[in-house]
């Protein structure tokens, strides 16, 4: 008895906690309500099929429970029995099966008037590129990827150059457009998911997926990914934007073409730079090699992409925004020196080029348990040796000032700096860094990263 009671109360509290329950879908967003409608009739088949099997338990339990003396038949075989079974799961998966493949055949078809666009994934990030006016998306190659091609575009392909591209994890879409999504990844399966679109596909190496929604509302959206990519995949999130046309042409009308990420101007001029740098020079040194005393770090030997980065969310308030991030301020501060976009490459271009210089350590720790939380939560993205990788958007960390590391993972792991809704990369640090529970944690890191040539 104890049993049977047991799968009458399970199967009652199933059947209170779904219609109770302030869980369910996301609000809908887009026109896949076709697939809210297959997962409910998955939903009450299923449901249907586990309230009566459990109960028929329930009742075979109690009905033929053990009486002493009573033997039970047995009988191996039953063939009417059998056919009602078969038959009747047969039919069951049809039914569960055949509006999925209906809606399947329309999730892969676009429309004809669709308007293009292109997801491109990589550890961990989203990057997305559209059709200039020539309507048409360039070729690209996975041979062409560098710092300064990123979606590897073909130079000597005429469709490729007016393409425009996004190199943020937040993505614009004109409300009642149906848009065809391209989706290839640059290393390992990703999978682009918008929950309040009922949309996802898989990012596959080495071939092209797609798949086509019209957003139906305006408003941001989550975009997560739902394969497990490596070890920052809880981290790799990004936003859909819908809006109206009108700024929705606005906002892609400020991105450059691929021609405009070529040309000499947009990589910076170093000439230029050097004038500009004279204002930076007197906290972070003549040679970039950084000030203690003014709590200026070292900037010779950073990638421009990073130092730009870094520069332009400075400017934009993304960081030093935060009351905790007192220098982060006074950095926010000094950008008024810098007026413009093409002032923030030129200068990033000089400091780039300027010679290492070497740091005085001034850290100390445990470097055996340095290295293992190292290889637990940073080398995956900084390297095994930090040098930086470009292609997971992370800085050289090997050569710089250790009392400015030991600050920066500080500050990401107490909120003070990476929280801001624009600085994609920095919301990454925040939630990576948390494993690093205390003060010492951080120390034994750092000391660590001081022995790295």
């Amino acid at each position: 008895m104890v049993l049977v009671v047991i799968l009458v109360l399970l199967v009652l509290g199933t059947v209170i906690f779904h219609f109770a329950s302030p869980w369910w879908f996301t609000p809908l967003a887009s026109n896949w309500g076709s697939i809210d409608t297959t997962i409910n009739i998955t939903f009450w088949i299923t449901g249907l099929v586990f309230v009566a099997v459990n109960l028929f338990m329930a009742y075979a339990i109690f009905k033929f429970k053990h009486k002493k003396g009573q033997k039970s038949h047995y009988e191996p075989e039953n063939k009417k029995l059998e056919i009602w079974l078969t038959g009747i799961t047969a039919l069951g998966i049809a039914i569960m099966l055949a509006p999925g493949l209906f809606v399947w055949a329309s999730f892969v078809k676009a429309p004809s008037d669709a308007q293009q666009v292109e997801v491109v994934g990589k550890q961990w990030h989203w990057m997305y590129r559209f059709p200039g006016e020539d309507g048409e998306l360039g070729r690209t190659d996975p041979r062409f990827v560098s710092e300064h091609n990123p979606f590897g575009l073909d130079p000597q392909d005429p469709a490729g150059q007016d393409d425009i591209l996004v190199f943020s994890n937040i993505l614009h879409l004109p409300v009642g457009q149906p848009h065809k999504f391209w989706l290839r990844s640059q290393d390992v399966l990703h999978n682009f998911a918008v929950p309040h679109f009922r949309a996802k596909m898989d990012l596959v190496p080495g071939t092209v997926t797609r798949m086509w929604l019209e957003p139906t509302r305006t408003g941001t959206f989550d975009v997560v990914c739902m394969q497990l990519c490596g070890t920052a995949h809880h981290a790799m999130r990004g936003k859909v934007v819908v809006q109206e046309q009108e700024d929705f042409d606005q906002w892609l009308a400020s991105h450059p073409t691929f021609a405009d990420t070529q040309s000499r101007a947009y990589r910076g001029d170093q000439d230029i730079g050097r004038a500009l740098y004279a204002t930076c020079a007197s906290c972070h040194g003549q040679q970039g090699e950084g000030n203690q005393g003014l709590n200026a770090p070292r900037v010779a030997g950073l990638d421009q992409w990073y130092l730009e980065r870094q520069l332009a969310y400075y400017k934009d308030r993304v960081r030093g925004y935060n009351d905790g991030d007192t220098y982060g301020q006074q950095m926010a501060a000094m950008m008024a020196v810098l007026p413009d976009r093409q002032a923030i490459r030129n200068v990033s271009a000089y400091m780039a080029a300027m010679p290492e210089t070497q740091v005085t350590p001034t850290i100390t720790g445990n470097t055996a348990r340095g290295e293992r939380l190292y290889r637990n939560f940073c080398s995956d993205c900084h390297g095994s040796d930090g040098s930086g990788n470009y292609h997971t958007n992370a800085p050289r960390i090997s050569g710089q000032q250790d009392w400015y590391l030991e600050r920066q993972v500080t500050y990401f792991r107490d909120g003070i700096r990476g929280l801001h809704p624009q600085d994609s990369h920095g919301n990454q640090m925040v939630m990576l860094v948390q494993g690093l529970r205390d003060e010492q944690a951080i120390r034994d890191v750092v000391a660590y990263i001081n022995t790295l040539d």
